[in-house]
C-alpha cells in the first residue's frame, strides 16, 4: 500500500513538474493558465496519478459505538453429525468433502451380518404375529360365545400383544436403518444399509475409510447448511446494557476486508462467559451473499441509536490552521479552456476548496457540517485532499513570483 502511494506521489510530482515547464515555455506567448483563487485544476494524467475518486456525502451513524468480534456460525438444527445406528464395515463412500447434499441422499454404505440377523428376526416375528393374530381372533370368539375357557383366551391375548410389541420394535429398527419392512416380509434380505444425510447442506467432514469398522457412536460425517449461517458476536459486560433485539451491526469478514455487511440482532445471551465476562449475541445477516463459511472470523460495530449525519472519508478532509476544507468539483470553472487537448494531458477538471466544520469521527469517517449549502448531488473528492491542497499552495506561490 505504501509503495502504491509513493508511486502515485512521484508520478503526480513528475506531472506537475512537466506542467510547470510548459507554463514557463508559454509565458512569452501570454498563454499561462491560472485558476481562480481556491481552485486547483488537474488534467487527466494527474487525476490518474493520484487515483482520484469522486463521490457524494454519505449518511452514517457516528453516535455511541460498541465494538465487537466473533465468528460466523449456524443454528443447531442446521448442522448434523451423522452416525451409524448399528455398527458395521464401510463398503462404499459416495460423497466427497465439500459436496452439496440433500436430505435423504446416500452418503455411505455399511455391511455386517447383524443386519441380516435383524431382518431374519423381523421376518420370523411377522409370521408368528400373523399366526397369533388368527389364534387370538378364534379364542376371542369362543370366549364371547361362552364356549372357550377364559384362561386360554387370556394366554393367547398376552402372547399376541407381546408379539405385536416385538414386531413393532423390530420394524422401527429396520426403518432407522433405512430398510424396508415390506421387502423383508417378501423374503428380500439385504446385508448392507445406507447411511443418509438428515439435512440439506454441505459435507464438512468425512471421518471414515472403506473397509474400516464403525461403531454406533462413531461420527461418520458432518453436514452443515450454510444457507442458515448467521453472525455470532461477543459483547463485553460493560456494553451489554446498550443492546436490544432488532439493532443492526455493521461487520466485515476476515477474507473480505473491503466489504461491509450488516446483521440484525435476534437473540442476546443471558449468561456471561466465565473467562472473558462477555455474552453471545446472535444476528441474522441481511445481505444475500455466497462464500461465507461457519467459523470465519468477523469484526463489527453497532450504534446505540438511529441518528444519521452527513459524513465523508477522513482522506476527503484537509486542515489548514484551525479550519477544515474539502474539494468539490467546480462545474462553474469547467469550460472550453479546460477541455481535452493532445499536449496538456487530456480532459481537465477543476476542484474548488470549500470550508466545512468537522464533527464526530468513527471507523475512517468524519461528520461534515456545511457552512454554505451545497446541492445533494455535489461531487466531492473522496481521497488525496492533502495533495490537492499542496498543489494549490504551490501554484499560489509561483503566481506571487
Amino acid at each position: 500500500m505504501k509503495t502504491k502511494i509513493l508511486t502515485a506521489i512521484i508520478a503526480f510530482a513528475t506531472l506537475m513538474s512537466c506542467n510547470s515547464e510548459k507554463t514557463e515555455n508559454h509565458e512569452g506567448e501570454g498563454h499561462e493558465e491560472h485558476g481562480e483563487e481556491g481552485v486547483v485544476v488537474l488534467n487527466e494524467k494527474q487525476q490518474e496519478a493520484l487515483d482520484l475518486k469522486l463521490g457524494t456525502f454519505q449518511m452514517r451513524n457516528l453516535t455511541t459505538v460498541v465494538k465487537t468480534n466473533g465468528q460466523l456460525n449456524v443454528a443447531p438444527e442446521s448442522s448434523a453429525e451423522v452416525t451409524a445406528i448399528i455398527g458395521g464395515n464401510v463398503k462404499k463412500i459416495k460423497v466427497f468433502h465439500g459436496d452439496k447434499v440433500r436430505k435423504g441422499q446416500v452418503l455411505a454404505v455399511l455391511e455386517h451380518p447383524d443386519y441380516i440377523t435383524l431382518q431374519e428376526d423381523f421376518s420370523a416375528m411377522a409370521n408368528k404375529l400373523e399366526f397369533l393374530g388368527q389364534e387370538y381372533d378364534r379364542q376371542k370368539k369362543l370366549f364371547e360365545n361362552n364356549v372357550g375357557a377364559g384362561k386360554d383366551y387370556q394366554q393367547v391375548k398376552s402372547e399376541y400383544n407381546t408379539a405385536k410389541s416385538r414386531y413393532q420394535g423390530l420394524k422401527s429398527r429396520l426403518l432407522l436403518l433405512n430398510l424396508s419392512p415390506e421387502e423383508v416380509k417378501k423374503g428380500i434380505i439385504s446385508n448392507t444399509i445406507d447411511i443418509v444425510s438428515p439435512i440439506n447442506g454441505y459435507v464438512n467432514q468425512i471421518k471414515i475409510k472403506v473397509g474400516t469398522y464403525v461403531d454406533a457412536k462413531d461420527k461418520l460425517f458432518e453436514i452443515t447448511d450454510n444457507n442458515a449461517i448467521h453472525a455470532d458476536f461477543m459483547i463485553y459486560e460493560k456494553d451489554v446494557h446498550l443492546l436490544r433485539d432488532g439493532q443492526k451491526i455493521h461487520f466485515t469478514v476476515s477474507n473480505r476486508p473491503g466489504e461491509e455487511l450488516t446483521a440484525t440482532i435476534f437473540a442476546i445471551g443471558k449468561e456471561f462467559e466465565p473467562n472473558t465476562r462477555s455474552v453471545h449475541i446472535h444476528a441474522n445477516i441481511n445481505e444475500k451473499t455466497t462464500g461465507l463459511v461457519p467459523g470465519m472470523y468477523i469484526s463489527g460495530h453497532l450504534h446505540t441509536d438511529e441518528k444519521y449525519t452527513r459524513t465523508l472519508p477522513n482522506d476527503a478532509i484537509v486542515n489548514e490552521g484551525t479550519k477544515s476544507f474539502i474539494f468539490i468539483l467546480d462545474k462553474d470553472v469547467q469550460s472550453g479552456e479546460h477541455d481535452h487537448g493532445e499536449g496538456d494531458g487530456g480532459h481537465k477538471k477543476a476542484f474548488k476548496m470549500t470550508e466545512i466544520i468537522t464533527g464526530q469521527k468513527d471507523d475512517g469517517f468524519t461528520e461534515v457540517k456545511l457552512i454554505d449549502p451545497l446541492p445533494e448531488d455535489t461531487k466531492v473528492v473522496m481521497n488525496a485532499a492533502y495533495y490537492l491542497l499542496a498543489d494549490m499552495k504551490k501554484e499560489e506561490t509561483e503566481h506571487e513570483h
